[in-house]
């Protein structure tokens, strides 16, 4: 469904120090500096996949995403979505994709919801029989109600973000990319929109490219993830294999009936935190069922969790070996 070949997009930037003396000189005579957003990246996407696309802030996420959806034009390399070239803009195209960003909005300020529905029926030319159909079917699974004949300015953020998916799909697209979909939404709505995308995953069988620095929404969705750093691929793969690769400890949680030392605890592996009575410990994958079974025979145990390291630590480890591993390539 989506095919990269060494995709680059290179920007011209305009650089000038502070103050009124640079100001004046830079009317005269500019400083640029090339700044590589995406710098040689290549994946491909099968259809009905849901891939996580990660990075930190500055990484070239978002670039690239606008440029599998047409928005820019990459300076170097080959895009494919569905067999077209999104640069080239084609109606037959246009009428199966679509970005969600969640920092922009297309719902039209002092109207309902309902008006921008009608308004992109209109532009993807649908058929009012299955456009009453399919948004019939998103006022429910998306639980929207009255929502849609209430102007857009006196909706709360997360009725905002469910009204602007549903009218992203209005037209059904075979291919969803979705940017920080669940930015600034309480844990209740973030778990709402999780289930919706998911759902509609599988019943359409539509390709997902999602964009969030909220692990939960990845590890809920992707089974796949794709890891970008400064433009560049650092990781490509499952997200159980990404973690056994950066993080292949396990993390045990000890839950004590009575207090224990951090001394006692510390003869069970790596004490990562410690209170009076619960305790992180991590330890070897070889080494989890021996630790657990001392830490029964020989602490008052009334409850224990084993699960891999955060997601959030695993990211912030990648990025860190992936900058180590360019500065020391650049030396």
């Amino acid at each position: 469904m989506i095919r990269v070949r060494a995709l680059q997009k290179h920007y011209r930037v305009h650089k000038r120090p502070p103050g009124f003396s640079a100001a004046m000189k830079a009317i005269f005579r500019r400083q640029y500096t090339w700044v590589k957003a995406v710098d040689g990246i290549d994946f491909d996407i099968e259809p009905g996949e849901r891939v996580g696309f990660l990075g930190p802030n500055g990484a070239g996420k978002t670039t690239t995403l606008k440029i599998l959806s047409g928005l820019l034009h990459p300076t170097a390399g080959e895009v494919e979505v569905d067999g077209h070239v999104p640069r080239k803009r084609e109606v037959a195209l246009l009428k199966k994709i679509m970005l969600v960003m969640g920092q922009k909005q297309q719902l039209l300020w002092d109207l309902p919801p309902a008006e921008t529905f009608e308004l992109n029926r209109a532009i993807y030319d649908v058929p009012r029989a299955e456009f009453h159909k399919r948004v019939g079917e998103l006022i429910e699974l998306l639980e929207l109600g009255e929502l849609i004949t209430k102007p857009t300015r006196q909706l709360s953020l997360g009725e905002r973000m469910k009204c602007e998916l549903a009218a992203a799909l209005v037209h059904g697209p075979k291919v969803l990319f979705l940017d920080e979909p669940t930015i600034g939404l309480d844990v209740s709505m973030q778990v709402v929109m999780r289930d919706f995308i998911r759902r509609y995953n599988e019943q359409h069988g539509a390709t997902l490219i999602l964009t969030s620095h909220y692990m939960d929404d990845v590890a809920a969705l992707c089974p796949r993830v794709i890891v970008i750093d400064k433009g560049q691929l650092s990781f490509d793969g499952s997200l159980e294999s990404l973690v056994q690769r950066v993080r292949p400890e396990k993390r045990v949680t000890l839950r004590f009936s009575r207090p224990v030392s951090k001394e006692d605890v510390s003869t069970l592996g790596t004490v990562v935190k410690h209170e009076a009575a619960e305790a992180v410990i991590q330890v070897p994958q070889d080494g989890v069922n021996a630790a657990v079974s001392r830490a029964l025979g020989s602490l008052p145990v009334h409850d224990l969790n084993v699960e891999n390291a955060p997601l959030e630590e695993v990211m912030s480890e990648l990025f860190s070996r992936s900058r180590a591993a360019r500065e020391a390539e650049a030396a």
